[in-house]
């Protein structure tokens, strides 16, 4: 038999039996649009939260006090202690080659007055450089000058958020606002920056590292950021770190933590999340592979006689084989498209409703998802495939 009558036969089997057609290909339809929509929100987000994790740039490094590892029980008698990252570690680590700025990093909440209003909110202790390590930008004044740290004068400069509380429309440059039991006067306001990952960083205010070190009667940094210069490797600029840091402290006891390493090891975690959320969708497609199997039983059953007709006319067992899987196929494959338009719509009618709801769609997903409805279909129709194949020529053509 041809190749393109046994298509005739698969497709004419199809619409003879139209609503139980269409019945089955819903079932891999709803299975296909179910995988599409979850990737889609699921891909959205993963693109969301690394593009709000690089809002600050990607080439930076973070030094926090303190190694983290894994260990056995520490010795009962013996005293451990974390050496604090100090002013002047954080000033060594400026001087690094491919170094282009460093900020130390001191933070707290404390009550913020002025102008007479009164709100409570986050307070970073930094330095000149957080502009250029942080990509953030001044909207009026100016930021924190390039002072001695030890010596930096009671300056503050402003979260976009916190200066409308403070001051609402008014010009707060020059005023005096007093945080915790300090008084500072107001030299810059910066641009809203919006919130990363829920921390609103228009609703703070920042002050010279010393100052804050004063404020929360602190002995040491919480953190020291560095940025370098692109093109050159992080590790590189990790390994001249931890050989300054070690070389001052005398031993390891501090993290270094490259922006690369976070953006790794969150993708990866994100991509997790991503093939969980499609494999539960994918259940719908199980679902739809059981139906298919079932059509195509009771399709065998239904054409007993006809597969005794063909293979007396000299009808080959491979030709009935691929009659039916043709069939199967079909069926999916269909319906595989359907459930693709289905997803592809949902989703971008979820993202209409909800802004705020990242959507994304890659095409990758799309190819797989039809390739997965296909395979099904295939593997679905090989049990009843293979029964009509099997099926004895005499004993079909007396079947009623």
């Amino acid at each position: 038999m041809r190749l393109g009558d046994s298509l005739l036969l698969a497709l004419r089997a199809i619409t003879a039996h139209r609503l139980r057609s269409f019945l089955t290909l819903l079932g891999i339809a709803v299975g296909i649009a179910a995988v599409i929509l979850l990737t889609s929100i699921g891909e959205g987000i993963h693109r969301f939260v690394l593009a709000e994790f690089t809002k600050f740039g990607t080439n930076v490094i973070a030094v926090a006090p303190g190694k983290v590892k894994t260990s056995g029980p520490t010795p009962t008698g013996i005293p451990t202690s974390v050496r604090p990252l100090t002013l002047d570690d954080a000033r060594a680590l400026e001087h690094l080659p491919n170094v282009a700025a460093m900020t130390s990093v001191v933070w707290g909440n404390s009550e913020v007055g002025g102008n007479g209003r009164l709100r409570r909110t986050t307070v970073y202790g930094v330095n000149a450089a957080m502009l250029q390590v942080f990509s953030i930008k001044v909207k009026s004044g100016q930021f924190l000058p390039e002072e001695d740290s030890e010596h930096a004068r009671a300056f503050v400069v402003l979260g976009a958020k916190l200066k409308n509380e403070l001051f609402s429309d008014g010009n707060p440059l020059g005023a005096r606002v007093r945080i915790g039991n300090m008084q500072f006067r107001v030299i810059g306001v910066l641009e809203a920056k919006g919130q990363v990952l829920g921390i609103d960083l228009d609703d703070t205010a920042y002050i010279p590292a010393a100052r804050a070190l004063e404020l929360y009667n602190r002995d040491g940094l919480m953190e020291i950021h560095v940025s370098y210069a692109e093109g050159v490797p992080a590790a590189q600029v990790s390994d001249a770190v931890k050989q300054v840091l070690k070389s001052r402290h005398g031993r390891e006891d501090f993290t270094v933590t490259t922006q690369e390493d976070m953006l790794r090891t969150l993708s990866n975690i994100l991509d997790i999340l991503t093939m969980a959320v499609g494999a539960l969708g994918s259940i719908s497609l199980l679902v739809g592979g059981v139906g298919i199997i079932t059509i195509m039983t009771i399709a065998v059953t239904e054409r007993t006689s006809e597969i005794g007709l063909l293979v007396a006319l000299g009808a080959q067992r491979k030709t009935i084989l691929g009659i039916f899987l043709g069939e199967a196929v079909a069926l999916s494959a269909v319906g595989g498209i359907f459930g693709l338009i289905l997803g592809f719509g949902l989703a971008q009618l979820i993202h209409l409703l909800v802004p705020a709801l990242p959507v994304h769609t890659p095409l990758l997903f799309v190819f797989l998802a039809e390739a997965i409805a296909i395979a099904i279909g295939l593997l679905a129709g090989v049990l009843p495939a293979r029964r009509a194949a099997g099926l004895d020529a005499v004993e079909a053509l007396r079947a009623e």
